[in-house]
């Protein structure tokens, strides 16, 4: 290592101490210098101690770094035990930022010095959303908390031990691709779970939809279409959040394909932004002329960010589907992957889009694996439609229908002409 490598080196070391000192010496800005353990001059002495202490390792022995490290704790801990003391103010992340910034200075000097200063800026914004991070743990229920566990639990504990290969006569079932279907899925659902909490639901029907049309437009339209039978003086607006989470929809069906397969986003995106376009300016419509009332108050209630019941059910009903596919494609005509998708269609798009994502190009023709998602995605649509009017009564029923007409046709006027 040359003289200009080294004073680099020293000089990101700095630089790490010099940001978690900031960050630091922001949050006990109002204290005076002797009655802080550390601030933004202790924290970039450290990040160069560190650096230097690397550096002195590497022409004599790694004893010399370990040594440093040691004495470095032992006077870190010893007065920030005194603050505490004085403060009454019991905490160890100041000594645990201490220690990394140390451990950070050094590895900059002796490894990468990027991934140094990634690990720098992520402690940064971990010490600086203190305030933020205590508060989401105050509000975070055991429902949210649980299914969060979980899905780390489904993606890197039990998505790794599960065999990466086809386990069925027909070459059709793969047990780690079903679950990794199954975890994007339950994904999608937190996520739309996590923007109605940060929201809030009394935002409006617009932010409720298009979270909720994340997780499921099809239980958004029973939950609108109930609360506007209930509310009539709020239909319009109730209707308007009916057709934003079905454009929802549409736009999901794209991120999954684009996600699986992404050769068939090109003869998807058009019918889908098309059908999309016509439910938006409906919505917008709806939105704008609609009334607010009390129906604003308590739009969606979704009871847990997912049910691990419902995961279940999804990944066999991905099973069924990729092996009914399967079977069409190899004695069957097209005529039966449309009808099959028709018959998905009538309560769910993903598992179909996403059977057909995984099939396309080699069970599936590409062709064949496009208009089986688009009757699946129309079907749906004209689906969410009657049970509007099921459940809203007439009026909703006109309402949603006659603008899922009109996207039925968007959509079927851009679809490619495939062959």
């Amino acid at each position: 290592m040359d003289q200009e490598e080294i004073f680099r080196r020293l000089a990101v070391g700095l630089a790490i101490g010099l940001l978690v000192g900031l960050e630091r010496g922001w949050q006990t800005r109002e204290e005076s210098d002797n009655q802080r353990a550390a601030g933004l001059r202790t924290f970039a002495l450290t990040g160069l101690l560190g650096g230097i202490s690397g550096a002195i390792s590497t022409v004599s022995s790694p004893v010399v770094l370990a040594f440093a490290l040691l004495a470095y704790t032992g006077a870190m801990a010893a007065f920030s035990y005194l603050e505490a003391v004085t403060e009454k103010n019991f905490s160890v992340t100041g000594v645990v930022a201490g220690i990394l910034t140390f451990m950070l200075g050094a590895y900059a000097m002796l490894g990468n010095e990027v991934v140094a200063v990634a690990a720098a800026v992520a402690m940064a914004i971990l010490l600086a959303l203190r305030d933020t991070l205590h508060g989401w743990v105050r509000t975070l229920t055991w429902p949210e908390l649980r299914s969060a566990l979980m899905l780390l639990a489904m993606t890197f504990l039990l998505l790794p031990t599960l065999p990466n290969r086809a386990i069925d006569p027909w070459n059709v079932l793969n047990p780690a691709e079903l679950w990794l279907l199954a975890i994007l899925i339950a994904a999608i659902s937190f996520a739309g779970y996590v923007a109605i909490r940060v929201f809030g639901d009394r935002k409006g029907v617009a932010v409720a939809a298009l979270a909720g049309g994340l997780a499921s437009s099809t239980a958004v339209t029973l939950s609108f279409a109930r609360l506007a039978r209930e509310h009539p003086e709020s239909t319009r607006l109730l209707t308007g959040g009916i057709l934003l989470a079905g454009a929802t929809m549409l736009a999901r069906i794209l991120v999954l394909v684009g996600l699986i397969k992404p050769e068939l986003l090109g003869a998807l995106i058009w019918p889908a932004l098309a059908a999309g376009a016509v439910q938006l300016a409906g919505s917008g419509v709806l939105l704008w002329k609609g009334e607010s009332g009390s129906a604003e108050q308590s739009l969606v209630d979704i009871r847990s960010p997912f049910d691990l019941g419902t995961v279940l059910k999804l990944a066999a009903l991905i099973a069924i589907i990729m092996l009914v596919a399967k079977a069409m494609a190899d004695r069957a005509s097209s005529a039966g992957l449309y009808l099959l998708a028709a018959i998905s269609g009538i309560a769910d798009v993903d598992a179909l889009t996403l059977s057909m994502a995984r099939f396309a190009g080699g069970q599936v023709t590409l062709p064949d694996a496009v208009t089986a998602i688009l009757i699946a995605a129309g079907v749906n649509t004209a689906a969410k439609a009657a049970m509007a009017a099921a459940v809203g009564g007439r009026h909703v029923g006109l309402l949603v229908g006659a603008v899922s007409a009109a996207a039925i046709a968007a959509l079927a006027l851009a679809a490619p002409r495939l062959s």
